[in-house]
């Protein structure tokens, strides 16, 4: 007789060791807007929620005559039909980096091509060097699989260029790939050709291949020029993540790819295969959008793209000179992508104990919410979104001045112990010195 057993399924650890920093953050996270105050989202990296950003008409109309067509209702191949591939591989190739159908992996959006090629190079004890701050989800897609992620710090002072003696480091005998994006989320940097080409020498020392997540590429300012990364190197083997997400302001829709830039053929014998395996677990990318790729890569008006750039940098611009002029704070003018990084002065605001008290009570007060830097593994800042309509911007800008001139306290030598009442500090008495009151 079977013995009796009672209900009790639990997760796998696949699952139990999956998470989402910027969800843990969030959700953990006290947030009341003020009810006398309309709330400004400055926190979500989707180009298309206010409406004020939409695709071009060729876009659009692309994907309605693929719909009609009656050709994608069906099952393609794995890594997307051949056509498809052949057009994005006309479209990402460049001199001294050109490839075929063969080197293309249709997905579903960038997330999906990065999930593919960190399991596809790391084993599980194995790590990945991946950027501080960084997006959070190279860390979710690697932890889960037994991945460890270890830290190279970018340098706010430089830009946010790569800290390349960490970088160097960092890497053991166990480091399976470097994961670089340029431009950056959460920082808005482009890197120049020169620090690129210092990236590659450290993993060309090394022999660590690179995973470029160049989901904004070509999403650059005036002034700044965006470099292939594969386009640098004739040695380097280097897993390119890219899609139509941001530049074509339609992330919903899921339309990513791996590039495969097999330099000295070191992913010929195992990695391409494994990518093809890898990517049978699932159906695929749309249908729809591999049947639309031919006229959205080549028929939407370059000044599509100038609109949008010119709608975003003009943000950046108005954003850096509003806030640039605050107490405590250090905003970092981005070059490209979608964000800026904001630096707090948290001894300048001794009421909050950290960056997500500052920006909870910022929610609370003012009914503006950023990303908290820790979201990014880099406390004492905060991101905001750059896509949002000027005249929001303004006035989370406004708001933001407001809440800073609020809790602000100047530097002082005297005095050991402050209390907080009403937005004003009152600092103590100390061996019969009184220090001032400041609002």
């Amino acid at each position: 007789m079977k013995s009796r057993r009672s209900w009790s399924v639990t997760a796998s650890d696949l699952a139990r060791n999956t998470f989402n920093p910027i969800r843990t953050v969030v959700e953990s996270m006290k947030l009341t807007p003020n009810p006398e105050k309309p709330m400004i989202a400055l926190s979500i990296g989707d180009p298309t929620i206010f409406g004020n950003l939409c695709p071009s008409e060729e876009i659009v109309e692309a994907v309605v005559e693929s719909v009609r067509s009656m050709k994608y209702n069906g099952y393609a191949p794995s890594t997307g039909y051949e056509e498809a591939r052949n057009v994005v591989a006309s479209y990402v190739s460049v001199p001294g980096a050109t490839v075929e159908a063969k080197d293309i992996i249709l997905c579903s959006g960038c997330s999906c091509a990065l999930d593919l090629c960190i399991s596809v190079l790391a084993n599980p004890g194995q790590n990945i060097l991946v950027p501080r701050p960084g997006f959070p989800l190279y860390r979710t897609l690697a932890e889960g699989l037994g991945i460890r992620t270890k830290f190279y710090d970018l340098k706010p002072e430089n830009g946010w260029e790569v800290d390349l003696e960490q970088l160097e480091a960092q890497i053991d005998d166990q480091t399976a790939a470097i994961v670089l994006n340029n431009p950056s989320n959460p920082c808005g940097s482009v890197y120049s050709r020169s620090h690129l080409n210092a990236i590659l020498q450290v993993a060309a020392r090394n022999f660590v291949p690179i995973i470029a997540d160049e989901i904004y590429d070509y999403f650059v300012f005036p002034g700044h020029e965006f470099h292939p990364l594969a386009s640098l190197t004739n040695e380097v083997p280097i897993l390119t993540c890219g899609g139509l997400t941001k530049r074509y302001l339609i992330p919903g829709w899921r339309m990513g790819w791996i590039v495969v830039h097999d330099r000295n053929e070191a992913l010929s014998s195992e990695v391409r295969k494994g990518l093809q395996s890898l990517s049978q677990r699932i159906i695929g990318s749309s249908t729809i959008l591999q049947g639309a790729l031919s006229r959205i890569l080549t028929q939407t008006p370059p000044e599509f793209f100038q609109s949008t750039i010119a709608q975003v940098y003009d943000n950046a611009r108005l954003a850096h000179q509003l806030l640039s002029g605050l107490p405590g704070m250090r905003p970092i003018m981005p070059s490209g992508a979608m964000y800026m990084m904001v630096g707090v002065d948290m001894t300048n605001f001794p009421e909050f104990e950290n960056d997500l008290q500052f920006v909870e009570r910022m929610v609370t007060e003012e009914s503006v919410f950023c990303l908290p830097g820790r979201c990014f593994d880099y406390p004492n800042y905060f991101r905001i979104v750059l896509t949002v309509p000027e005249l929001q911007l303004r006035e989370a800008c406004h708001r933001i001045s407001q809440f800073c001139t609020a809790h602000y306290v100047a530097p002082l030598t005297l005095g050991k112990e402050e209390s907080l009442s009403n937005g004003h500090i009152h600092h103590e008495l100390h061996n019969g010195i009184v220090t001032v009151i400041e609002p």
